[in-house]
């Protein structure tokens, strides 16, 4: 049997224990969800962590049987109406991953929140579709990526390789690679793998939209073990991560300055404001690569202060842009010419 993901295995093994009177052994537990004694042992002992009372019983020839202690079914549920609102609100947040095992137990966790609660908050809640809107723009669809995922966050919890079929942005075909998966990042309504490399060891970022097939290995590895995504992707813009530590200063001319002032977008960020209504960003990076396409989307209202490099390059990208744009007008220009003649 296919491995689940561990929030569904997770789940199906507390309805399971509530549901054998006599109890169940690690075998059958092992058995019944499709993975190792070692990953039911894991499951358990998190179980025990958070609260639900488990008792170990030994019975004929050592046979040894986990089962609830006492009354295990779920407390009642009492929510206030704004914390039925902020629930309801997060599990709007989640509909790009509808179709994946995530939305499904979000829809499952979602339905026994409704169950719960009186009439007034649901009528509350309904109107939510009329007061709160998600726009759908740059919004990436995971439904078809669901055994993608499930694989994804098997190989992330229990440390092993994995096999990913993948089409980078300027492949003109997609290869097979082995990788270790460490962490997955939600980034602008799309999902990124964090991996390291089994040789050299180095850390990458794989966009899951690319992601044709994903198989894992029975491969535990243990390197990569300390990884922290946080600290990861503390220097970074955005999801990718460099290995430069670069001071960059932008100005925001008067018509671009409080949008920029409203987007921080990183720790490190520090303004200083000028008499004119423009301002100077600063920020600890250690990458450029993303925040070049920001400060062009500003276009004329963001000035490039340092460093010279990425002054440069923007200065670089835009005289292509005006070189592209003489040719299509001119192109244009001869077409509107020769039609005249026609």
């Amino acid at each position: 049997m296919r491995d689940e993901a561990p929030m569904i295995r997770q789940w199906r093994l507390l309805r399971m224990l509530s549901a054998r009177r006599y109890g169940l052994t690690i075998r059958e537990m092992a058995q019944e969800t499709g993975v190792g004694e070692k990953t039911i042992r894991r499951d358990l002992n998190l179980f025990r962590r958070v609260g639900f009372l488990l008792v170990e019983t030994v019975g004929e020839r050592g046979r040894k049987t986990w089962r609830p202690a006492g009354d295990w079914s779920a407390p009642a549920l009492s929510l206030a109406w704004d914390e039925a609102a902020a629930l309801y609100l997060g599990h709007r947040f989640l509909e790009p991953m509808a179709g994946t095992p995530f939305w499904w137990a979000a829809q499952s966790g979602w339905r026994k929140i409704r169950a719960s609660l009186g009439e007034t908050a649901l009528e509350y809640l309904d109107q939510f579709d009329r007061w709160f809107y998600c726009t759908t723009f740059g919004q990436a669809s995971y439904a078809e990526k669901a055994e993608i995922l499930e694989s994804l966050t098997i190989a992330i919890e229990d440390h092993k390789a994995a096999h990913i079929t993948y089409q980078s942005q300027r492949a003109t075909e997609p290869a097979t690679r082995d990788v270790y998966p460490l962490a997955l990042v939600r980034h602008q309504n799309a999902l990124y793998l964090i991996a390291g490399l089994p040789e050299p060891e180095e850390l990458r970022t794989y966009k899951v939209d690319r992601m044709e097939a994903v198989a894992v290995s029975e491969f535990v590895h243990q390197r990569y073990r300390d990884f922290d995504v946080r600290r990861f992707l503390a220097g970074s813009f955005g999801i990718y991560d460099g290995d430069g530590d670069v001071s960059v200063a932008v100005k925001f001319l008067p018509a671009a300055a409080r949008y920029a002032q409203e987007s921080k977008r990183h720790p490190s960020y520090t303004e200083t404001k000028h008499r004119d209504g423009s301002v100077t960003v600063r920020w600890r990076l250690s990458s450029t690569v993303e925040i070049k396409g920001w400060i062009l989307s500003f276009g004329a209202a963001a000035i490039v202060l340092e460093p010279e490099s990425l002054r440069a390059e923007i200065a670089a990208e835009l005289e292509q842009l005006l070189q592209a744009y003489d040719g299509a007008i001119q192109e244009t220009g001869r077409r509107a010419t020769r039609a005249g003649r026609g």
